[in-house]
């Protein structure tokens, strides 16, 4: 029997084989860097409400405490917050956009200076928005702590506070790592799609 087929031909099946489509649309593509987009400016109001937050507590902060200590702290941490407002805020809002008729590899370029801003953003807030909430924090608890003791409450009546932080704590923590893994994902997902796409 005689194998000689018109499609036995390696060169005529090689050809013939459907081609691997792109796991990434152009379309897809701007629908991730809307939702980064989005996802970095609620991170970045985020920051500014945790700011307030922090400016907030100090002030009260500062009028209650009776140690000199305790007041730098608080003044350290308003400095810390509004520092870190323009450190977390420099070069993350984009100055282009991703224009409809782009090509899949522009797209996925974009797509990549997007992560790497938002990756940038997520490793920057917890040392210049979570640090300085989390020094006010404890500066206050102290504070509540000798206004106790001053006025001869049980150091108890603080727990209830003391352990809303910590609950807070736990859960901004484990928000973060959760995004942390999705944020790995998603450039997972595109040095994934880059490779195909240059084959």
């Amino acid at each position: 029997m005689r194998n000689d087929l018109p499609g036995d031909n390696p060169r005529t099946i090689w050809q013939n084989q459907p081609t691997e489509q792109s796991i990434m649309t152009l379309e897809m593509i701007q629908q991730r860097v809307r939702e980064s987009e989005s996802k970095r400016r609620k991170g970045l109001f985020g920051s500014v409400a945790m700011a307030l937050i922090v400016l907030i507590i100090s002030s009260l902060g500062i009028l209650w405490a009776k140690s000199g200590g305790l007041r730098v702290v608080f003044a350290l941490a308003i400095a810390w917050a509004l520092a870190g407002q323009g450190l977390l805020h420099r070069g993350m809002w984009p100055v282009e956009a991703l224009s409809g008729d782009g090509t899949l590899s522009t797209g996925l370029e974009f797509y990549r200076r997007e992560l790497d801003r938002h990756l940038s953003l997520f490793r920057r807030l917890l040392q210049w928005s979570f640090g300085p909430a989390i020094l006010s924090i404890v500066a206050l608890v102290a504070v509540l702590l000798g206004i106790a003791s001053k006025t001869n409450r049980p150091l108890i009546s603080v727990a209830p506070f003391a352990t809303l932080v910590v609950v807070w704590t736990v859960a901004f923590f484990a928000l973060r790592l959760r995004e942390q893994k999705k944020l790995q994902r998603e450039i997972d997902e595109l040095n994934h799609a880059e490779r195909t796409s240059t084959r």
